[in-house]
């Protein structure tokens, strides 16, 4: 939704379940933003921060998630509280992609539940009163159900949609010709700029098309979506 600064907005919609998802993030240099998970059909609205994302190139690449969340639902009257802990510069300290956290009442602040785990792994909740520990998510049962998209309707497929957009580059990854790879970004990029320039020299702002968007330095991004329902998408991910 927008390039300078680069902000990102997504809208999921599931009608059959009543579910609504909606994310806002500011992405550099790190991830900054919202998201609301709603189900209608409870009438609840779930509001949470990111955690950060670091991307560490020395002593060995990887990519961590890091820091604080807080999930929040007024219908409920509950929270939680999530810590991310990544790994040390050297390796040598903390706990690689681990999560721990508690599930609590907002007014009472007493605990429900006590969670512990890995995001990359397991995560258990232990219930506070009866002492029992149940698995909450489990990363490998999540990646091994994915399936791959499908195109339902290629006429459908816009010349904008990211699987067009960064095709070149995806097959290129795959073949690992990285050379190929290099030049695919550079002219998605240079294509990028391109389009800015023209804008700017007929002086048209850019507006996006499925959200309203608004800035203060206080509450930051807001993005709303336009339509209430995500219509139906020519490349879909089957759940089945």
């Amino acid at each position: 939704i927008s390039h300078h600064p680069p902000v990102a907005a997504l809208h999921a919609t599931d009608e059959e379940h009543d579910i609504e998802l909606v994310w806002c993030h500011q992405c550099v240099p790190n991830f900054n933003g919202k998201r609301q998970l709603k189900l209608l059909s409870r009438g609840e609205t779930y509001e949470m921060n990111s955690p950060n994302l670091l991307i560490r190139f020395l002593p060995l690449p990887g990519v961590d998630w890091a820091g604080n969340v807080t999930i929040s639902c007024k219908e409920n009257g509950l929270e939680a509280e999530l810590r991310y802990g990544p790994k040390s510069f050297f390796g040598l300290r903390g706990s690689h992609r681990s999560v721990k956290g508690k599930v609590y009442e907002t007014a009472t602040k007493r605990t429900l539940f006590q969670l512990n785990g890995h995001w990359d792994r397991t995560v258990t909740a232990k219930d506070n009163n009866s002492g029992k520990s149940r698995v909450i998510y489990n990363a490998e049962e999540v990646f091994s159900g994915l399936k791959t998209p499908v195109v339902n309707d290629l006429k459908g497929v816009r010349s904008t949609e990211s699987a067009a957009v960064w095709s070149e580059l995806s097959e290129a990854i795959m073949s690992q010709n990285w050379e190929k790879a290099k030049e695919a970004k550079n002219a998605v990029e240079e294509k990028q700029r391109e389009v800015l320039r023209e804008r700017e020299l007929k002086g048209t702002p850019w507006v996006p098309q499925h959200f309203s968007v608004t800035y203060t330095k206080d509450g930051g991004w807001e993005c709303s979506p336009i339509q209430q329902w995500v219509p139906p998408a020519p490349i879909v991910l089957p759940l089945s």
